[in-house]
């Protein structure tokens, strides 16, 4: 099964990452609920080797395109995320002193904060908010991402048993009748 989530997650991340045109330096959140991939309800049942094999199907091609991971906590520590602590010094976002766990940051949490090369926790992305976001069993990222949202449509929604939703994000559109667009 570990290696069907490998597979779904790296065909979901292909797809945002062609819709949402990302470019080295922007931000990509991502929640996952590895109870939800393993079919149970979200918090009840976590597990390392789900929130392991999602990681190694989004961290190389992430870290490859010069694209920042910011890993969702759980609820429990109020959604904080984990990044690199260079991207944390670069954008001017407050470092808070939590170490996910698996009770309290859940097992992808913690998988990212021990794999990062500089791991460090955020509360929020401040102004500097995610261009794209991966939510993996309906973990509510939508808090980390830069308006406006566009739902970005998987061609199959699913990672193991979790429901997978994908957005990118575009500037406003301002102006009335008369503005133009790209």
């Amino acid at each position: 099964m570990l290696d069907d989530i490998v597979r779904q997650t790296g065909i979901c991340l292909a797809e945002l990452l062609d819709a949402a045109g990302l470019e080295a330096g922007d931000i990509l959140a991502v929640g996952c609920s590895t109870s939800e991939i393993m079919g149970k309800k979200i918090g009840t049942s976590p597990t390392e080797e789900a929130g392991e094999a999602v990681f190694h199907a989004i961290y190389p091609l992430l870290e490859e395109k010069g694209i920042w991971l910011a890993a969702q906590c759980c609820e429990h520590l109020n959604r904080a995320l984990v990044i690199e602590k260079e991207a944390a010094a670069r954008f001017g976002l407050p470092v808070v002193s939590v170490v996910p766990v698996k009770d309290a940051g859940g097992s992808w949490a913690a998988w990212v904060y021990r794999q990062l090369h500089e791991p460090v926790v955020v509360e929020n992305l401040d102004n500097h908010k995610a261009a794209a976001g991966l939510d993996i069993g309906e973990t509510c990222i939508g808090m980390h991402l830069k308006p406006v949202g566009v739902m970005v449509r998987p061609q199959k929604p699913w990672i193991g048993e979790a429901r997978v939703t994908m957005v990118r994000t575009r500037p406003k559109l301002i102006g009335g009748e008369r503005a133009q667009y790209r």
